[in-house]
C-alpha cells in the first residue's frame, strides 16, 4: 500500500511534460493526496476500534484499486487530482487500521508493531518511487504497467483480507467516531507533544524530497535520469529502515534522541551539498538523514503509544500520522508555490534551514524531559529514604 503512495513521484516529470504545469501545480497534486488521506485519518481513522479491523481492510484496499484504475484513465490534471483524492482516502483508512492490527498482533515479549509501523513508510515509499523510476527509464508505457499491475495487487489485498482472522474486541460508538478528531489519551500527551517537532521535521523532509526531488535531481544537479530521482528518494526513506534496526532495541527516549541528531547532522549536509552544487554529497546527506527519520520516527511511535489500551490504538496512530501527513504536505505545496518566485535552490535551502532548527528544538525538549524525570526520580528516592529513616 505504501509502496503505491510512493510510485506517482518519478511520474510526476513525465506528467508535467505530458500535460505541461509547472511545479506549483505538480506540489498541488502532490499535497491534495495528503489532505485527503488527512480527512480520511480524521474521519474513520479510529473506525477498525469499534467495526473490526477486517471489514475497513476490505473497503480501503478496493478504494485504491479505484484510484489506481483513475491513473490508468488519467488524460489530464483533473484526472490525477481525482485519483490522487481517492488513493488518499484509501491510504489514510488503511494506514491507522493496518498500523492498528500490527500493534494487536505483535508479541508480548517482542514487541514489532512500532517498528513496523516506523520502518513501512520508508521503505514502502522507496520501492514504489524506484520501481516506478526504473519503469520510466526501460519502458514506452510506465504509467500503464505499473497502475494495470497494482490495480490487480489491491484487489487481490481485498479478497486476502477476508481470510484475516479479526484482532481486535469492538467498542460501542462507531457512529460518533466518524465526527472528524484528533483524540489522544490523555496519558499519552506528554510523550505527543514531546515528540512533536522531531515529527513535524523528519514528514516535512520526506515531503519535500517525495514531490520536489526528482526535480531537484534535474534542475539543480543537472541528472536528466528518472531513476536517479527515484533513487534520490530511496536514499532518504530506504535507509530509514536501517536507522529503526540499529535502535530498535534502545529506548525509545534514546532512540529519538540519536535519530534527531543524526537528523540534524544530515540536514546541514544537504545544505552542503546545495551550496556546493555536489551530487555525491547530497546522497550522502540523503543516506544520515534518513537514517536519523527511522530512528527518530521509530522512538517516538514506541514512546507515544507504550501501553495504549486496544481499543484506542487506531485512534493515537492516526493522530500520529495526521501531525506526520500535515507536515507531508503543506510545506511542500509551500515549496512549489515558492519555488517559481525564488527558484528551486533557495527555496531548499530556506526549508532546509527550517527542518534543522525544529529537529533542534526536539532535541533540547528531549533532554529537558529526561533532565526532568531524572529530578522526579531523584526526589522519590529521597522520599523513600525519608520515610524509611522515620520509620
Amino acid at each position: 500500500m505504501l509502496a503505491a503512495s510512493g510510485v506517482p513521484s518519478p511520474l510526476y516529470r513525465v506528467y508535467q511534460e505530458e500535460f505541461g504545469f509547472g511545479p506549483g501545480v505538480l506540489t498541488t497534486i502532490f499535497g491534495i493526496y495528503a489532505f485527503a488521506l488527512l480527512a480520511s485519518l480524521l474521519v474513520v481513522g479510529g473506525l477498525s476500534d469499534h467495526v473490526g479491523r477486517r471489514p475497513v481492510l476490505i473497503a480501503a484496499f478496493l478504494l485504491e484499486a479505484v484510484a489506481m484504475v483513475l491513473f490508468l484513465a488519467a488524460d489530464g490534471v483533473g484526472w490525477l487530482l481525482a485519483a490522487r483524492i481517492v488513493q488518499g482516502l484509501a491510504t489514510g483508512a488503511l494506514t491507522s487500521t493496518l498500523g492498528a492490527a500490527l500493534l494487536d498482533l505483535q508479541h508480548r515479549d517482542r514487541p514489532m508493531g512500532a517498528f513496523i509501523n516506523s520502518a513501512s513508510p520508508g521503505l514502502g515509499l522507496s520501492i514504489g518511487a524506484v520501481g516506478a523510476g526504473l519503469l520510466v527509464q526501460s519502458v514506452a508505457a510506465p504509467d500503464t504497467w505499473v497502475f494495470a499491475m497494482l490495480t490487480a495487487v489491491f484487489v487481490l489485498a481485498a479478497l486476502g483480507a477476508l481470510l484475516l482472522p479479526e484482532s481486535s474486541p469492538r467498542l460501542p460508538g462507531a457512529v460518533a467516531s466518524l465526527r472528524p478528531r484528533v483524540h489522544v489519551p490523555a496519558a499519552h500527551r506528554p510523550a505527543f507533544v514531546v515528540a512533536l517537532p522531531l515529527l513535524l521535521a523528519c514528514w516535512a523532509v520526506g515531503g519535500l524530497y517525495a514531490s520536489l526531488g526528482p526535480s531537484l535531481v534535474a534542475e539543480v544537479f543537472d541528472i536528466d535520469n528518472h531513476l536517479v530521482g527515484g533513487l534520490l528518494i530511496l536514499a532518504l526513506n530506504g535507509t530509514g529502515i536501517l536507522g529503526s534496526l540499529a535502535l530498535r532495541t534502545a529506548a525509545p527516549e534514546r532512540a529519538m534522541l540519536v535519530g534527531a541528531l543524526v537528523f540534524t547532522a544530515g540536514g546541514l549536509g544537504t545544505l552542503a551539498a546545495l551550496v556546493t552544487t555536489s551530487a555525491p554529497l547530497l546522497f550522502g546527506a540523503a543516506v544520515v538523514t534518513g537514517f536519523g527519520f527511522g530512528a527518530a520516527f521509530l522512538g517516538a511511535v514506541a514512546t507515544i503509544t507504550a501501553g495504549v489500551a486496544p481499543g484506542h490504538r487506531a485512534g493515537l496512530l492516526a493522530a500520529v500520522f495526521v501531525v506526520g501527513y500535515l507536515a507531508f504536505s503543506i510545506p511542500a505545496i509551500a515549496a512549489g508555490v515558492a519555488a517559481g518566485h525564488a527558484g528551486l535552490i533557495r527555496t531548499t535551502e530556506v526549508y532546509g534551514v527550517a527542518v534543522v532548527v525544529l529537529a533542534l528544538v526536539a532535541v533540547a525538549g528531549l533532554l529537558r524531559a529526561r533532565r526532568r524525570a531524572g529530578s522526579l526520580a531523584a526526589a522519590g528516592q529521597a522520599a523513600v529514604v525519608a520515610v524509611t529513616v522515620r520509620s
